[in-house]
């Protein structure tokens, strides 16, 4: 009898570095494949991977800053008790494999799973590679990356795969009509959704929030703004309903969506594309990040399949106008859409996950 392959999935700190692990996840889950997960103690990973109902190992991590900050000092110490507390659950698991998506808690695991001669299977997202996933490089087997632009980064290129971004297979089978129910929206007024980050960006929900009395004029409003972020005195506003995070019934929510704001993390504009929904970027500034979003959206942008409202350009009656605008040409906003060619990456990186742990 074969014996049953186990795979270790990792990452964490945003849902972006969480959320294109999950069609892979449920594809390998009917494959019979064994999934354990490592993440944080109290990452947004913990929270997105309880519905799967698999194991859950948490262990420390440590930011990798790019600023000065006196908690630099303990990252070296919270890198090496992860590695060591990865290194047991890769000795107790046993995987064939380790994939992970990236952010600060992957290294660790990543590490422990070289040093125990695991293969690792990487993943980047976005346009140029973050920090934790520049850095496990040298310990990867093979690194998925979505954008073919994205290989210039890497001196190996023999280790990198271009295979576009898994997307969640329930997207595609969302209802408008039961969002319109679960919202308690009528079909004949236009919605919008705000989607803020998984953090909540509060220049984002503070605009929509001044915005309220037009913005309702005009649309109904379904606001995603972030854990902690929701403000009661809005809540009983017509025609707007706020949210900290959708999972169950987002793909109706997103179905009932006319035009979507959103930040500009890769796997959320490329779900949007996939589903050919009408949307404006909002990335985050090169003060608030790496500048990633900002590559993501200059990208999308430049290929005709996003409208972009950078941080420079952003105030209240931008924004609005912006909106206006978007609403005013949804049309040919979808059309643009019909040219934009998406790879199965689920099936792609799938098939290269099995190999590899078969070997």
């Amino acid at each position: 009898m074969e014996k049953a392959i186990k795979i270790i999935f990792t990452g964490g700190g945003s849902a972006g570095h969480v959320t294109p692990s999950l069609p892979l996840i449920q594809a390998l889950q009917a494959k019979g494949v064994n999934i354990f997960y490592v993440g944080s103690t109290h990452g947004i990973e913990l929270s997105l991977i309880a519905s799967l109902n698999i194991p859950y190992y948490a262990i420390v991590t440590g930011k990798l800053r790019r600023y000065w900050s006196w908690k630099n000092f303990l990252t070296p110490f919270q890198l090496f008790f992860g590695i060591l507390q990865s290194f047991f659950i890769c000795l107790r698991v046993q995987p064939q494999i380790v994939f992970s998506k990236g952010g600060f808690v992957s290294l660790p695991v990543v590490i422990a799973a070289w040093i125990s001669r695991i293969p690792v299977v990487i993943h980047e997202s976005d346009l140029t590679p973050g920090l934790a996933n520049r850095l496990s490089f040298p310990f990867a087997k093979l690194i998925c990356v979505t954008f073919s632009e994205t290989a210039q980064h890497y001196k190996n290129s023999n280790k990198v795969l271009v295979t576009g971004m898994p997307i969640r297979e329930s997207l595609y089978h969302g209802v408008r009509a039961n969002g319109l129910q679960c919202l308690g929206f009528v079909a004949e007024k236009p919605v919008l959704l705000i989607m803020a980050g998984g953090l909540g960006s509060a220049i984002i929900n503070d605009s929509i929030r001044r915005l309220m009395k037009t913005l309702t004029k005009n649309f109904q409003i379904i606001h995603l703004c972030g854990k902690g972020k929701l403000d009661l005195h809005f809540s009983a506003v017509p025609f707007y309903r706020q949210f900290e995070y959708i999972r169950a019934e987002l793909a109706d929510v997103l179905a009932c969506a006319d035009l979507v704001v959103s930040r500009a993390g890769a796997t959320s504009v490329y779900e949007l594309i996939a589903l050919k929904k009408p949307h404006i970027l909002l990335p985050l500034s090169i003060q608030a990040s790496r500048g990633d979003q900002i590559e993501n959206a200059k990208y999308f942008e430049k290929q005709g399949l996003s409208t972009v409202l950078y941080d420079k350009e952003f105030s209240d009656g931008q924004l609005l106008k912006t909106i206006l605008h978007c609403y005013e040409n949804l049309q040919c906003m979808k059309n643009s859409f019909k040219t934009a060619k998406q790879q199965d990456a689920t099936a792609l990186i799938l098939e290269k996950l099995l190999a590899i742990a078969k070997k």
